[in-house]
């Protein structure tokens, strides 16, 4: 049973990983099936990506199946107008704070019918590992020692 809220526009979801956090933000669209977002007409189904559609951003087709896995297993492909703000991070870490994003709101849309198949796939689990720090005298790396001379 979904939720209802007076007034409620999205349904919001953060997600990180390494560098990258992701701000998604599923829009519940009307009878015309389309929302404005920041001066952009977003159609239910539609995913946007720092204002751009999101396969100009991800363009290979291996990058779209990775973040719309959420999407897929709880058949809500064309139930919303997606539009995620990314900041940071490189390629895989970004698809993988959108990933995470859209499960923490896929699950704030009816928490006892989306939590378990998420949670079965691993959607949940944030992956805590980031870049190691660079050590003073090592030079330049993280773990590399500098050469000591021959003589």
């Amino acid at each position: 049973m979904v939720k209802k809220t007076k007034d409620l526009k999205y349904y919001e979801g953060l997600g990180r990983r390494k560098e990258a956090v992701a701000r998604v933000r599923l829009y519940i669209t009307g009878r015309d099936k389309s929302v404005i977002v920041d001066g952009i007409k977003v159609k239910a189904g539609e995913v946007f990506v720092n204002k751009k559609p999101a396969n100009l951003t991800f363009a290979a087709e291996v990058q779209r199946k990775v973040y719309s896995l959420p999407l897929k297993l709880t058949q809500n492909d064309n139930r919303f107008a997606i539009f995620i703000l990314l900041n940071g991070g490189g390629r895989s870490g970004q698809l993988d704070a959108i990933a995470l994003g859209l499960a923490r709101a896929i699950e704030k849309v009816d928490r006892e019918l989306y939590r378990p198949i998420l949670k079965k796939q691993g959607l949940f689990t944030r992956d805590s590992r980031t870049r190691e720090r660079r050590k003073v005298g090592t030079g330049g790396k993280a773990r590399r020692a500098k050469q000591s001379p021959k003589r």
